[in-house]
């Protein structure tokens, strides 16, 4: 008989996962964990009796890892899965409502989803495990080919690797058939890379990019009732892996946005703990009805986003409560015992049901119910007015009461003339009837022209009555002014986009008319004096004190004045979006908005104190923006002295100021005093080489070899004297005009680079020689070639790009006589850069060709005298070609990489640089001169009218011994 039994697993639900409850009472937290007891016995035990013993058991002691003893209490059980086990036949099931967990479906292959398992997998940990609900939404999109019905199966085989896949389908085609929109649902909860695998099939398979997102994954923690109006609250999300980045989004009224620090958000990506390795939590300040919506958090990881959502109420309260009385004075100065009085408040309509009771001077408290009226509410009450003298206020008040037994209150307070008592007579002004008031008291007349809303007061003093005050604005600015933080916020969150989809014109003019309106609102807002609105990209500061002294985005700003309200705002992530064609400038990071309300100040001084984020540039401007010019000015603002890392500005003007820093930064000791030395000894030099050249020309050019190589020194020679010239005459720019400073840009522009072309013939003849050595190159080729790259090419570069910038309207050359560099890939500058950067990687390459020739000529032996020999042959190499080859212009691109950043290697680099290449003249004088002996010897002979004795062959001839001299 063969052996038979059964195994029962009993558990609680969710397997494996302690639960961490968060109260919002402010309860002890408890932790609640999830364990799994394995039965074994014969058929005749029924899990029924295992499960009513646990149901018994009121308290158990369970030891953890450590030892330490704990007492739990059961607080559910039933049955998990069981498995029959009959010879070496297994049958296994999970129960209803559960499904293999990973560990079994991937170990296994075949024990996946809620299929019969017939594998002796009861040694599993946790073998079952409760069903989840997973969604996965994601989108295809195919970069060749359209969508059709294999392509749906396709992603339906990859996500059916999941384990408690349950379906697919296809929500939508759009773009032409090149993006399908899908949504998947699985029961259990799996490993990111799992899902990455699958992305990365279809992808590879489908040639097509594959974003996906889940739903039910991670694990939000969030209240599960309304919140309290004016409450402060936590959003928390936790991922048990590691993920590449996470956020927060909102939604609400058709609109969804991402939600970043500021005034009410506060975000914190740093709550990760050794369980939970992603974790990101928001906190909600002061939070009103606006705040209400679904929140969303999500983690990142490759192509798969993680998601988890909750909807948030927030039990209301009125933010604004209109009180208006009819008549709005009493008048008992007849001797009657009452006066009734009508009273309305009138609110917002809100989905909130509120509880109102009007009372009257704290007494005998009524419920009413509300009266609709377009958008509003109206509750009305009539109040008896006792006329028996009081010095007491006679006032009547509403309050408000919300879900969560929040309550708000207003009153209005209503002015009483008693018999014998003085007072202002009724009076009709501009059509509006100011009643009889009670002197010393002040009448609110909440009647304004069509189209406005608000009030005006007036005063009856000593029996007079003084000026109306208006109160009185459009009801289109209004709602401005009402919705002023909330614009605030969403005008902060645009600063975070990067705008893209627009060309860089259509972004200035964007950044431009944003600055432009945010100033508008901000000269129109209407907030109390001492109130402040902080945003991530937004800092409003309010002043009515005679010294303002205030700091918005550490900006510290004051202001003299008599009278007004002053306003600023300090705006960050706009300035990289504006138009910057001051002179040769970089952008800080801040720009600041200052306005001045009700003053009658016909001259102001401002003084603005920024940080100086990079105190090693050179210099500093103080500037506004100037809508006329589209452009920033220094007009009316002066720099002032200041210490520490500060820029201290003045203006005389009030509009919306900055700081520009120029490009160069701050100078290195004698760097300019080394140029200007350097390049007069070049000058002198190349002048006194192309006199020797001229006068030995006959003597030392017999070949067609010797012909290239002096033909191409006259040229780099002359193209350097003459780019050095220009270099010289535009030392001082400010001295020029705007026409010559063009024209010496031109000049340096090309003959650098017809230098440099120069320098690439040589080095490309060079090649030729040594490679094709049975096939000289012939002196008609070489100078049609030479002559291309020489001077054609930079005549094309140089005109196509002065009619680019031109076309364009982006400036050619800076204040400086020099290319613009506006960043990688920005700026006339490029047009030097990328050809010179071509010709050095393409002479680097010759150089080192010449050293192997020269190792792979020398003796196979290879004693220590060849070597010493090939060594000397290799430094020759480098010391004759670096110069004529252009190599220390590489130093250029290092200390262009290295701008900005101060230190010993910069400071290297710099003097390396200028040394070098600011006497690069001279060396080219003693390569070209004193370096080759037949010059040398021709050079003797002039001098000492002596024939030269017979010796050895220049230099340049060793390198190419090889190569046929003869003439062709």
């Amino acid at each position: 008989m063969q052996s038979r039994s059964l195994q029962f697993l009993v558990g609680a639900v969710f397997i494996y996962y302690p639960i961490y409850q968060i109260s919002l009472s402010e309860q002890t937290p408890m932790d609640i964990y999830i364990a799994e007891l394995m039965v074994e016995s014969n058929v005749t035990l029924e899990a029924s009796t295992i499960l009513s013993v646990l149901n018994t058991t009121s308290e158990l002691e369970v030891k953890d890892d450590t030892g330490n003893i704990h007492k739990v209490t059961i607080s559910q059980s039933e049955l998990v899965a069981e498995c029959l086990l009959v010879g070496d036949e297994t049958t296994c099931n999970c129960s209803e409502g559960y499904i293999w967990s990973n560990d079994v479906c991937y170990n296994t292959t075949t024990c996946c989803n809620e299929s019969s398992c017939f594998k002796n997998v009861s040694h599993y940990t946790p073998l079952c495990i409760a069903k989840v609900k997973v969604h996965i939404n994601g989108s295809v999109t195919l970069k060749s080919s359209t969508w059709d019905k294999s392509k749906c199966d396709q992603v339906e085989t990859a996500l059916k690797t999941l384990n408690g896949f349950e379906g697919m389908n296809i929500t939508g085609q759009r773009e032409s058939n090149h993006i399908a929109d899908f949504e998947a649902k699985v029961s259990v909860r799996f490993e990111t890379f799992r899902l990455q695998h699958a992305v990365t099939t279809l992808e590879s398979s489908l040639d097509a990019s594959v974003l996906v997102d889940t739903l039910g994954i991670i694990a939000m923690e969030a209240p599960n009732t309304s919140v309290c109006y004016l409450s402060n609250l936590t959003l928390k999300c936790t991922f048990e892996e590691a993920t590449g980045s996470s956020g927060w989004n909102m939604s609400r009224r058709n609109e969804r946005f991402e939600l970043n620090n500021g005034s009410v958000v506060k975000l914190n990506n740093n709550c990760s703990t050794e369980e939970y390795k992603s974790c990101t939590e928001v906190n909600l300040s002061q939070v009103t009805g606006k705040w209400a919506g679904t929140y969303e958090c999500g983690f990142t990881s490759g192509s798969v986003r993680h998601t988890a959502k909750t909807e948030l109420a927030v039990a209301l309260l009125p933010d604004e409560v209109t009180m208006t009385s009819n008549p709005l004075t009493a008048d008992c100065s007849k001797g009657n015992t009452f006066v009734e009085v009508k009273v309305n408040a009138t609110i917002l309509n809100q989905t909130e049901t509120f509880n109102v009771t009007w009372s009257y001077r704290g007494e005998n408290e009524v419920q009413v119910d509300p009266t609709a009226s377009g958008d509003n509410l109206i509750y009305s009450v009539k109040a008896q007015i006792n006329c028996k003298p009081t010095t007491d206020a006679q006032y009547v008040s509403i309050t408000f009461k919300n879900m969560r037994h929040q309550q708000k209150s207003e009153r209005v307070d209503i002015p009483v003339i008693y018999a014998g008592k003085r007072f202002c007579s009724k009076e009709v002004l501009n059509g509006e009837e100011w009643p009889n008031t009670p002197d010393g008291d002040t009448v609110v007349n909440h009647t304004c022209e069509e189209g406005r809303v608000g009030y005006k007061s007036r005063t009856c003093e000593g029996g007079q009555w003084l000026i109306v005050y208006s109160y009185c604005v459009r009801v289109q600015l209004k709602k401005v002014l009402n919705a002023a933080e909330e614009f605030l916020g969403a005008a902060s969150n645009m600063l975070n986009q990067t705008w893209d989809g627009v060309n860089k014109s259509l972004e200035e003019s964007m950044s431009s008319h944003y600055l432009q309106s945010v100033e508008g609102l901000v000269k129109n807002i209407k907030v109390n004096n001492s109130e402040r609105c902080n945003t991530e990209n937004l800092d409003l500061q309010i002043c009515s004190k005679p010294d303002c002294n205030t700091s918005v985005f550490d900006i510290g700003v004051s202001m003299n004045r008599t009278s007004g309200i002053f306003k600023t705002v300090a705006v960050k992530n706009l300035m990289e979006k504006l138009t910057n064609n001051f002179h040769d400038t970089d952008r800080s990071s801040l720009l600041i908005s200052a306005t001045l309300e009700g003053s009658t100040d016909s001259s102001v001084q401002i003084t603005l104190n920024f940080p100086k984020n990079e105190p090693d540039r050179e210099k500093f401007f103080c500037v506004f923006w100037d809508p006329k010019k589209n452009d920033w000015s220094d007009e009316g603002c002066t720099l002032k002295p200041s210490h520490g890392n500060r820029t201290l500005c003045q203006c005389n003007h009030l509009t919306s100021f900055s700081v520009l820093m120029s490009k160069t930064p701050v100078d290195l000791p004698f760097l300019d005093e080394i140029t200007y030395v350097g390049l007069g000894v070049s000058i002198c030099c190349l002048l006194l080489f192309l006199i020797i050249e001229a006068l030995v020309w006959s003597s030392v050019v017999k070949t067609n070899l010797s012909h290239f190589r002096h033909t191409a020194m006259v040229n780099i020679s002359l193209c350097l004297f003459l780019a050095d010239c220009s270099f010289l005459a535009s030392s001082f720019p400010n001295k020029l005009s705007d026409t010559w400073c063009l024209a010496l840009t031109v000049c340096k522009h090309f003959f650098f680079l017809a230098m440099f072309g120069w320098m690439l013939s040589l080095s490309v003849m060079l090649i030729h020689q040594l490679i094709f050595v049975f096939n000289p190159l012939r002196k008609r080729v070489f100078m049609f070639f030479s002559s291309i790259i020489g001077y054609f090419i930079p005549v094309i570069i140089v005109g196509a790009s002065y009619v680019y910038y031109k076309y364009t309207e982006k400036p050619y050359h800076n204040e400086n006589c020099w290319l613009t560099f506006d960043g990688l890939l920005k700026g006339s500058m490029h047009a030097f850069l990328l050809p010179v950067g071509t010709v050095l990687i393409t002479n680097l390459f010759s150089m080192a060709v010449v050293i192997l020739t020269l190792l792979k000529s020398s003796v196979p032996d290879g004693s220590k005298a060849d070597d010493k020999e090939t060594a000397k042959s290799i430094l020759k190499v480098v010391v004759f070609l670096t110069p004529v080859f252009g190599v220390t212009w590489i130093l250029g691109f290092v200390q262009l990489s290295l701008e900005g950043k101060k230190g010993i290697m910069y400071a290297i680099v710099a003097y390396s640089f200028t040394i070098l290449n600011s006497f690069q003249g001279l060396f080219i004088f003693l390569t070209g001169c004193f370096a080759e002996q037949k010059v040398r010897e021709e050079l003797f002979k002039l001098i000492m009218a002596k024939t030269p004795s017979k010796g050895k062959s220049e230099s340049m001839r060793n390198l190419t011994a090889t190569t046929n001299s003869k003439d062709r």
